[in-house]
């Protein structure tokens, strides 16, 4: 086997990993709309009244968002271009080659997906609103982070 037919099977394999938050994910966010049917969850008040299960959907939500975004970061974006044939040593690197490809549509976007994502990890529920409009940032984002994984399965595709 060959380098790059190894470095294929462990894109793959991550692939399949990261295809399991993407779908917790997605029913997480199915649940979340429900939830946002009737209330405004990003209330202080409503939030505070909301009952355990549903407070859970959001936080197991916000676990998988943060997964997502690690995962493809981290684990996929670099060994994308590796099976492309494109070496780098330095995220700015990775993350200025995946804009390029269009996998991601902006570098600041990607980052501020991120620094939303660690302020819940660091601050949540300390200040409540603050946490509650990050909590929106993310769920309004879903679209944007869904497009990231679909967009790095393309690509992959194209060199299988």
């Amino acid at each position: 086997m060959t380098k790059i037919d190894t470095l294929k099977n462990i894109l793959q394999k991550r692939f399949d990993k990261v295809e399991k938050h993407y779908i917790a994910l997605s029913e997480y966010k199915t649940l979340i709309d429900e939830m946002q049917e009737n209330n405004n969850i990003y209330e202080p008040f409503i939030f505070n009244t909301l009952n355990p299960q549903q407070r859970a959907i959001l936080d197991a939500y916000l676990k998988r968002f943060a997964s997502l975004q690690d995962f493809l970061g981290a684990k996929i974006f670099p060994l994308l271009l590796e099976v492309a044939g494109v070496h780098t040593s330095k995220m700015s690197e990775v993350l200025s080659l995946i804009e390029k490809e269009e996998i991601i549509d902006s570098i600041e976007n990607w980052i501020e997906l991120r620094e939303v994502r660690n302020e819940l990890e660091h601050d949540y529920p300390q200040e409540l609103k603050d946490a509650l409009d990050d909590l929106r940032y993310c769920i309004e984002n879903f679209t944007r982070l869904e497009n990231y994984y679909k967009k790095s399965l393309d690509f992959y595709g194209c060199y299988r």
